[in-house]
């Protein structure tokens, strides 16, 4: 039956023995049949948000899911780039500067906690990197991130993100999925749910994991939930292309076309049969989007076509092999989003290893190296990335996200050398279509320990990142065991501070 939420597990019964559903339509006997429902309390209230609006559930073609779909209200971003670096950067040896930390540096910390996620703290630490100004903003940005630096003016901060949890699995997942636990769809689902995508030959979702693997919390990252199954974002990379897309040498072009016209007339009649299955749309649109990506995922692949300058600035030669690996996903992402690809979410860092700094930023010892390794690989592919979006024009409709899933304490462990998880805040930046530019909201206090003005929290974020594409966090919903779902739960609220 179609719309079941709205009609009671009673009423639903009624007008299926009655047949009303095919043949009364806006007949007068269907209409009598409707009030005489809404008599008996048998004919549920139009469907309600938690802050008590109708949603907006997108109209899903099962036989073309991926078609571009309209955005709740006019905006200029058209895509999102989410570039995300799981284990946690230091934002007070990065973006967020704290000369109050130099002034304590080796004291007991005052009002911080003695003990924090892995036990007692040390001594407050100054930041490993001395701070500069950079800009005609003025921004005091750490000399780790030399490359990045150079671009503040284009950046909008937010530097009071808090979240809810200390550990990187629930951390990973509640920054990408609005909760904690797992099976809940992606940011990037719920976008390419809402709007589907431009790029027909093309995944509406592209993953680029880490060279080095998945992040700690894995496909949930980029996962559909319990959404219809083609929204899930397809993982690959620059290192490992998706599989078995090429044509068989035995297999002549007319012959594979003649079996993909076959296979695509016995799936629709499959789905004919069982319209109301989205699990089967969605894994029917998936079959036949990898054949339409034989001929498009190999030529996004190839870097044949980029020139020397090019390779150079994204640090592709020249570099460790994890910077080159990484500068050539960041090529990857820039030519999905050419391409029209709705949304990217490109990686920087994969599980850790025991928090050791060297998969990821985590770094819960010898911070001095571990940060620095993480930063050659990370720093000039991702600031090459948004200077070459920019040149192109594309910046105009695009929105970039730069975000971690929590910050680290301005305290030293016990070990003398790294920093503890702080979940009480953090730094991320947008930059690109509809954000202002060389522009901070929020702050921490003295210490960089917690949010002290503006406190932003991840289902702020979440909301704010909705509506930059256009979207209503309140009424993007989808019904899921008896509740109007969203990926801010029933929380948040649009930072229109940071809207240009």
């Amino acid at each position: 039956m179609s719309n079941p939420e709205n009609v009671s597990l009673l009423g639903q019964q009624l007008l299926h023995r009655r047949n009303f559903l095919g043949t009364a339509g806006l007949s007068a006997s269907g209409l009598a049949l409707a009030s005489m429902l809404n008599a008996d309390g048998l004919l549920a209230d139009a469907p309600r948000t938690a802050g008590g609006k109708s949603p907006i559930r997108p109209l899903i073609n099962p036989h073309n899911p991926y078609a571009a779909r309209k955005t709740h209200f006019d905006v200029p971003a058209q895509q999102v780039l989410v570039i995300y670096l799981p284990g946690a950067i230091s934002h007070i040896d990065t973006f967020d500067y704290k000369p109050a930390l130099n002034k304590l540096h080796g004291q007991k910390p005052p009002s911080l906690p003695k003990v924090t996620f892995e036990g007692p703290s040390g001594n407050i630490a100054k930041p490993f990197w001395d701070f500069k100004p950079h800009g005609e903003s003025g921004k005091m940005v750490s000399d780790l991130l030399p490359h990045l630096a150079g671009q503040v003016d284009d950046f909008c901060f937010v530097h009071s993100m808090t979240t809810e949890t200390s550990a990187h699995p629930q951390g990973e997942n509640f920054m990408n999925t609005g909760f904690t636990m797992e099976g809940f769809p992606s940011f990037g689902s719920w976008v390419t749910y809402a709007l589907g995508t431009e790029a027909q030959e093309l995944p509406a979702f592209v993953a680029i994991n880490d060279p080095r693997g998945l992040a700690r919390s894995g496909k949930n990252n980029f996962g559909n939930g319990f959404l219809p199954a083609a929204f899930q974002g397809t993982d690959f990379n620059a290192k490992n292309p998706p599989n078995n897309l090429h044509r068989p040498m035995e297999l002549s072009a007319k012959a594979d076309r003649g079996t993909l016209d076959l296979l695509k007339h016995l799936n629709a009649r499959h789905l004919k049969k069982y319209p109301d299955d989205a699990n089967l749309a969605g894994r029917i649109a998936s079959y036949e989007l990898a054949g339409r990506m034989q001929m498009s995922v190999p030529e996004i692949m190839t870097l044949a076509d980029e020139t020397e300058a090019t390779l150079k600035a994204y640090g592709v030669e020249g570099g460790s092999e994890l910077r080159g690996q990484y500068a050539q996903n960041c090529i990857l992402a820039r030519r999905l989003l050419e391409k029209g690809v709705r949304v990217v979410q490109l990686f920087n860092g994969s599980d850790p290893s025991g928090g050791n700094g060297i998969t990821n930023w985590d770094s819960h010892s010898n911070i001095l190296n571990t940060h620095a390794m993480q930063a050659e690989i990370m720093d000039q592919p991702t600031a090459a990335l948004l200077a070459d979006l920019k040149q192109r024009g594309m910046m105009e409709n695009t929105l970039v996200v730069w975000a971690t899933e929590f910050g680290r304490m301005p305290f030293l462990q016990s070990n003398g050398t790294g920093r503890d998880h702080n979940p009480n805040a953090f730094t991320c930046f947008l930059t690109g279509a509809g954000v202002k530019h060389g522009f901070s909201y929020g702050e921490s206090d003295e210490f960089g320990f917690k949010a002290a003005v503006d406190k932003t929290t991840v289902h702020d974020f979440n909301a704010t990142l909705l509506h930059l594409m256009g979207l209503d966090h309140e009424r993007l919903t989808f019904y899921h065991n008896g509740l109007e779902r969203r990926l801010t739960n029933v929380h948040g609220h649009v930072i229109k501070e940071v809207m240009a």
